[in-house]
């Protein structure tokens, strides 16, 4: 089970114990705001594309909106969003758990401006039952991301 992998590869900086699992589904970014008891905002929902045949992740706020023209002046491409059998097979978790974490080898990971308002922020962690929550230096060092970039609409700087 991808949890297991995410649990995995936190405790290699010692942390895995920071993994909220849940006994409802946080598989969505309200569904994750109820059971974390926080703005929906706060959730860091990774988004999956398809860039030159590679996979990517996008990490932006709750309540942000991939902006298409944004999004094609950063990756030189139209947004196309994995189905949810491509990202199991080439991101390693299911839509609803997705998250920039013990994902596969290949997978580019970028953070959105969006999250950058936040303390803290709660990634999904592998389930559509889990989340973390992580300071944006710890989102910084975890995810492996390779820059901060700006495609998101719809979502006001603190």
């Amino acid at each position: 089970m991808a949890v297991e992998k995410v649990k995995e590869f936190f405790a290699g900086y010692g942390i895995e114990d920071r993994v909220q699992e849940f006994d409802v589904s946080s598989a969505t970014v309200d569904l994750a705001a109820q059971a974390l008891g926080c703005e929906p905002c706060r959730i860091a929902k990774s988004l999956s594309f398809l860039v030159d045949g590679h996979a990517i992740l996008v990490v932006a706020a709750g309540d942000a909106k991939i902006d298409n023209p944004k999004y094609k002046a950063q990756f030189g491409t139209k947004a196309k969003m994995l189905t949810p059998e491509e990202a199991v097979s080439l991101v390693g978790h299911a839509v609803g758990g997705v998250c920039p974490f013990g994902i596969n080898e290949g997978v580019t990971v970028y953070l959105d401006e969006s999250l950058k308002r936040f303390t803290t922020v709660f990634p999904a962690c592998g389930s559509s039952n889990s989340a973390i929550e992580l300071t944006i230096p710890e989102l910084e060092k975890y995810s492996g991301y390779v820059s901060w970039v700006d495609v998101c609409k719809n979502w006001e700087p603190a």
